[in-house]
């Protein structure tokens, strides 16, 4: 996609009558943040009466932030808990789940490391700390460094659930706080393994084939690769027709947004 799209004029997006207390408060996932914070700018290019603002402490706190009416909207990397839909009952909060786009979550090595594929099972003893060196595995004779996200993240719960089927992460492993921070723990670390969300892989870090698989939209889409996930939008009950929050969360099933989903490196859930 262009950037330019990034910078739409009103004329060429939906507007809507705003009041200049209109605004919408975003926090949660540091997965979905970039998509939130994209679809933010193009939407209050077009109604700059709107204020949005994204903060990403997790998908977690976000739930908890739309329980306590502290936001509007709560993005999330995984769906919402039981216990999380029971808490939010309790408080007359209504959580409706909106699919925004689908995800991989690539295995991350440092670019020098020659291992190319792993297995589910191989990638699951690494992190469990049963293989420790990575000749194990086919590469060189280091000691393993493994990176995860905090458990408060829904990366991580993803991974602890399609990897590690619950079973308790080693107690080598070094926990970092956003998917960016698991990308540079990687890139600096020759020895290292992590996960991250698939708009995070780059260049300087090198994303590893997972049961004979690539991670990439087509075969996240096609359900071939084998770690991959939903990215969610909760509201509060179901936007009211019309007003900004209902412009704001139908975003990613127009053509823009699609673009824009693909531009940071998710798979749209639309198909134009």
């Amino acid at each position: 996609m262009k950037k330019q799209i990034l910078a739409i004029t009103a004329a060429t997006a939906v507007a809507v009558t705003a009041s200049a207390s209109d605004k919408i408060v975003i926090d949660g996932s540091t997965t979905v943040g970039p998509i939130a914070k994209a679809f933010a700018e193009y939407y209050m290019a077009a109604n700059p009466d709107v204020n949005i603002t994204v903060s990403e402490s997790g998908s977690g706190n976000g739930a908890k932030a739309m329980m306590n009416s502290t936001c509007e909207v709560a993005i999330m990397s995984r769906p919402m808990k039981e216990g999380e839909f029971k808490a939010a009952a309790e408080k007359g909060i209504q959580p409706v789940a909106h699919v925004v786009a689908l995800d991989g979550l690539p295995i991350l090595v440092h670019p020098s490391n020659p291992v190319q594929d792993l297995t589910v099972e191989q990638i699951r003893k690494i992190f469990l700390g049963e293989i420790s060196n990575w000749s194990a595995v086919g590469g060189p004779d280091k000691e393993i460094v493994t990176i995860s996200r905090d458990t408060n993240s829904g990366t991580y719960e993803t991974f602890a659930k399609l990897v590690m089927h619950k079973e308790k992460i080693g107690e080598k492993c070094e926990y970092v706080g956003s998917n960016g921070a698991i990308r540079q723990r990687v890139q600096s670390t020759p020895a290292a393994i992590g996960y991250a969300g698939l708009g995070f892989v780059d260049k300087t870090v090198k994303a590893l084939k997972v049961n004979g698989v690539y991670p990439s939209a087509e075969t996240v889409q096609t359900g071939e690769y084998a770690v991959a996930r939903p990215l969610y939008m909760y509201t509060n009950t179901y936007p009211k027709l019309g007003s900004p929050l209902y412009q704001f969360m139908t975003i990613h099933l127009t053509e823009d947004g699609q673009e824009m989903v693909e531009e940071i490196g998710f798979v749209p859930v639309t198909a134009y």
